[in-house]
């Protein structure tokens, strides 16, 4: 893990808290990731901030939806892995602040 960019982004963002996606399988039950996502929040504790998770199940394939619309648009050329990973974290953003 890379503390030092982390708490570089901590220091210049000043969050009053972190959120997390926690995935799991489509009928909710843990998937293989849960647990290395639960040591990772662990070492986020270190930074002295609220840890959230929030529910990821279907993030990552309405964000390729997204991006397919927009490429089928003529608004978005090649969609990346990066591409859909970023525009997931958006959707797990809005369902934290939407819960709230």
């Amino acid at each position: 893990m890379d503390h030092a960019a982390i708490a570089s982004l901590i220091k210049e963002w000043n969050p009053s808290g972190i959120v997390v996606g926690m995935p799991s399988h489509a009928d909710g039950s843990p998937s293989a990731m849960q647990e290395p996502i639960e040591a990772f929040i662990l070492e986020l504790q270190r930074y002295g901030l609220g840890v959230d998770t929030v529910d990821e199940r279907h993030t990552s394939v309405e964000a390729e939806q997204v991006l397919k619309k927009a490429r089928a648009s003529g608004s978005r050329g090649r969609i990346s892995k990066g591409m859909i990973d970023s525009a997931a974290a958006v959707f797990i953003a809005e369902r934290y602040l939407s819960s709230g």
